[in-house]
C-alpha cells in the first residue's frame, strides 16, 4: 500500500524529533563526562596525584642510634652493633602463612619466633611491621632481597642492637634495654611513632631506663619508591635522625672489675666514693648477671636460674637493699651526744658487759665487759654499753636528726632502679607506721644500729664521706651528658662542730691502726695511705649462737666503712657481706684491699700490707690478674 505524501511528511517529522532528542541526550552525556573529567583532572589533580604517590612511595622511619655509655676514662660500657632482621607487613603480605612458607624455603626460621610473629600480627594493626627473624646472616638477607617479588610484605632490614662488652661488671648500674612492650607504651600519653618500630629497644632498668629520653635520640625518615608488587626500586630522599646523647659515668672500669673479682662468690656489695666531687668511682653488687641476655629476651631457664639463686644476682644490693648498720652507726650516736653537749671525748662510761634498762638486760658483744672507756676506746673496741648509756642521755630525736644530717633515711639521688631511702626512725614514725609508742628499748637498740634502723651500702658510703670531709657530700654517678658536665656533689659545710668531727675521725683511725682496734689486722701499713674505719656486725636473728652453727641465710651480715688517706681524705668506702659473720673478719679485709686498689689506681705494692698478709695478698693479686686477663680477652672477642 502506497503511503500518502501526508503520511511520509509525518513520519519524517517523528524521525527528526527522535534524532534531536537522542542527539541532545548524547550531547548532554558528553558534556557531563567532559565536566567530570575536567573536575578530576584539574580540580582534584592534587588529591589523585597524592593517592598515586602513596601507592608508589612508602615512608619508613629510621631508628636513631642510641647514645653510648662510657666510664670516667672513656672506656665503652654500652654501645650499639649492627644486626640484620626480616620483617613483614600483614596488609601487604596477603596470605601471611603462604608468604612465611615461601620465606622458610630461603631462610631458616625459628618456629618459636614465627609463632610469636603470627600472634603479634594478629593483635597489631595491619600496617605495622613485625619482626619474623632477628639477627640473621648477610647471606640470608641477600637471598630475601633477590626474591622480593615472590615475598610480598617482606622487608630485609639492618638495624642497631645494644651490646654490653663488659658483661656482668656494670649490670646493676647501667641496666639493660629490651623490645618495647605494651606496658612500656602505657607509660606514655602519646607514644612516639619510633616506639612502634619492630623490636625497637628502650631502657628497662638502671641508667638505661632513667636516662631513656636522652639516650633514645630522635627518629629520621626515608621515602622509597616501590613497584606494583611492593619491591623497593630506589630511595627518593632521606632525613637523618638525631643520635641519642652519650653519657660519661663517674665509674672506673678497672676498679669496678677489681671489686667484682674481689667479692668473688660472696653475696656482697661495695661502694667507693671520691670525696672531692662526690663521684661514685665504683658501685658493685655480687653476684651479677649478663645484661646481654635481656636485650633480645632472656630464656625461661636462664631467668629461672637467676631468680631462684639465694644470692640474688638480680638485686642491686648497693641501693636496693637496706640492712641494720650495726656498729658502723655508732659514730652517729656519738656525734649526736657531742653536739648536744652531753659528753666529751675524755668522759668515760663503765662497761660491765651489759646494761639494765627497765626489766631488760642489753648485752655488750664482750660479755666480760670493757671496763671504763672513753669515746676513742668505745669506737676502737666497739663497746656497746658506752652507746647504750649515750642513748639514754641523748634520746632518739637527736640521734635521728644527726643520722639524717649524715645522709641516712633519705634516698640518694642516683639514676639507678629501686633506690631505697632506708629507715631513720623516730617517735613519730613508729606512731604513724606501727601504731605504737616509742619505747626506751627502741632507742637503746637504735644507738648501735639495730632495731628499726636500716641503711643501704651507698648511704653508708655517703655517711662516711660526710664524716671525713665535714661537707654534705652527695653521690654523683653521671659525669657528663653529651660532653656537658653535671653538677658536682662536693656539698656545703655541715652544721657540725669541726672539733667533734675531728674526735670521731681520730677514733676511727684507732679502729684500724691501734693494736686493740677491731680492724687492726686489716690495716694499711703505708704511712701516706693509712685508713680510718669502723667495723659492724648486723644481726639477722636475735639469738646467741655462733654463725658457723646456723644455716648461711641466718648468719649475721658483715659491714665495714672507711676513708683514706687519713691525713688528706680522698675516698670513702663501704662494704657489706650478706651473712658473712663479723665485720672485722670478713668485710674489713675486702674494704682494705679495695681502698688500696683505688688509691694506687691499680695493683698496690706489697709493702702497703702487713707483713703477715703479703704472701696471701701476692697469691690473690696473681689470681685476680689472671681472671682480669681472661675477662678482658672475652670482652674483646665480644666487642
Amino acid at each position: 500500500m502506497r503511503r500518502t505524501p501526508r503520511d511520509s511528511a509525518e513520519s519524517t517529522r517523528r524521525i527528526t524529533r527522535r534524532g534531536l532528542i537522542l542527539g541532545g541526550a548524547q550531547l548532554g552525556f558528553a558534556g557531563a563526562l567532559a565536566l567530570r573529567m575536567r573536575y578530576m583532572q584539574v580540580d582534584q589533580a592534587d588529591e589523585f596525584r597524592l593517592l598515586a604517590e602513596e601507592n608508589r612511595v612508602n615512608i619508613h622511619l629510621i631508628p636513631p642510634a642510641r647514645g653510648r655509655i662510657f666510664d670516667r676514662e672513656g672506656r665503652v660500657i654500652a654501645e650499639n652493633e649492627p644486626t640484620y632482621r626480616i620483617t613483614m607487613r600483614r596488609e601487604d603480605a596477603g596470605d601471611v602463612e603462604d608468604v612465611i612458607a615461601r620465606l622458610s624455603a630461603l631462610v631458616e626460621l625459628d618456629e618459636t619466633e614465627v609463632t610469636r610473629a603470627l600472634e603479634e600480627m594478629r593483635s597489631s594493626p595491619p600496617f605495622l611491621q613485625v619482626t619474623v627473624a632477628d639477627r640473621v646472616s648477610w647471606e640470608a638477607i641477600s637471598r630475601v632481597a633477590v626474591n622480593a617479588p615472590a615475598l610480598p610484605g617482606v622487608t630485609p632490614e639492618v638495624g642497631l642492637s645494644r651490646v654490653y662488652p663488659r658483661h656482668e661488671t656494670f649490670a646493676h648500674v647501667v641496666g639493660y634495654v629490651g623490645p618495647v612492650s605494651e606496658r612500656d607504651l602505657e607509660r606514655y600519653e602519646d607514644p612516639e611513632p619510633v616506639l612502634r618500630i619492630p623490636r625497637f629497644q628502650i631502657g628497662k632498668v638502671g641508667i638505661e631506663s632513667k636516662y631513656e629520653d636522652s639516650l633514645r635520640g630522635q627518629a629520621g625518615a626515608k621515602r622509597v619508591e616501590v613497584n606494583a608488587v611492593g619491591r623497593v626500586m630506589r630511595e627518593l630522599d632521606r632525613r637523618e635522625g638525631k643520635a641519642g646523647a652519650d653519657l660519661q659515668l663517674t665509674l672506673d672500669s678497672a676498679l669496678q672489675d677489681y671489686i667484682k673479682a674481689r667479692l668473688g662468690e660472696e653475696s656482697a656489695s661495695a661502694v667507693v666514693m671520691d670525696l672531692e666531687h662526690g663521684d661514685v668511682l665504683a658501685i658493685a653488687s655480687a653476684p651479677s648477671y649478663d645484661p646481654n641476655k635481656f636485650v633480645r629476651g632472656i630464656s625461661v631457664p636462664d631467668y629461672a636460674e637467676l631468680r631462684d639463686n639465694d644470692h640474688r644476682p638480680l638485686a642491686s644490693k648497693t641501693v636496693q637493699d637496706a640492712y641494720p648498720p650495726g656498729s658502723t652507726f655508732k659514730m652517729v650516736t656519738a656525734l649526736a651526744a657531742m653536739e648536744a653537749g652531753l659528753i666529751g671525748p675524755d668522759d668515760t662510761v663503765y662497761c660491765p658487759g651489759h646494761m639494765e634498762v627497765g626489766s631488760r638486760r642489753f648485752h655488750c658483744w664482750k660479755r666480760s665487759g670493757h671496763g671504763h672507756v672513753n669515746l676513742e676506746q668505745s669506737l676502737r673496741e666497739s663497746c656497746d654499753v658506752y652507746y647504750y648509756d649515750l642513748a639514754l642521755k641523748v634520746g632518739i630525736e637527736n640521734i635521728a636528726a644527726m643520722g639524717r644530717k649524715l645522709g641516712l633515711g633519705t634516698a640518694p639521688d642516683v639514676p639507678m632502679s629501686a633506690v631505697t631511702a632506708g629507715l631513720m626512725p623516730d617517735k613519730a614514725w613508729k606512731r604513724r607506721e606501727r601504731g605504737a609508742e616509742w619505747l626506751i628499748g627502741d632507742t637503746v637498740n637504735a644507738s648501735i644500729g639495730q632495731g628499726f634502723v636500716l641503711t643501704s651500702p651507698l648511704q653508708q658510703a655517703v655517711m662516711t664521706a660526710r664524716l671525713a670531709t665535714g661537707r654534705a657530700v652527695t653521690p654523683r654517678l653521671v659525669r657528663s651528658v653529651n660532653g656537658v658536665e653535671t653538677p658536682s656533689g662536693a656539698g656545703a659545710p655541715l652544721d657540725i662542730d669541726p672539733n667533734n668531727l675531728r674526735q670521731i675521725r681520730k677514733a676511727m683511725f684507732a679502729v684500724s691502726n691501734n693494736r686493740r682496734g677491731t680492724a687492726y689486722r686489716s690495716r694499711i701499713i703505708a704511712d701516706d695511705m693509712r685508713m680510718a674505719g669502723k667495723t659492724g656486725t648486723s644481726q639477722v636473728l636475735n639469738r646467741v649462737v655462733r654463725n658457723q652453727d646456723v644455716p648461711w641465710e641466718e648468719r649475721d651480715h658483715a659491714l665495714f666503712v672507711n676513708f683514706a688517706p687519713f691525713d688528706a681524705p680522698r675516698i670513702a668506702v663501704s662494704v657489706v657481706v650478706e651473712h658473712g659473720g663479723g665485720g672485722s673478719a670478713v668485710a674489713a679485709p675486702i674494704a682494705r684491699d679495695i681502698t688500696l686498689e683505688a688509691l694506687y689506681r691499680g695493683t698496690p705494692p706489697l709493702d702497703a700490707y702487713p707483713t703477715a698478709d703479703r704472701g696471701r695478698i701476692k697469691a690473690q693479686q696473681e689470681r685476680l690478674e689472671r681472671e682480669r686477663q681472661a675477662r678482658d680477652g672475652h670482652s674483646g672477642s665480644r666487642a
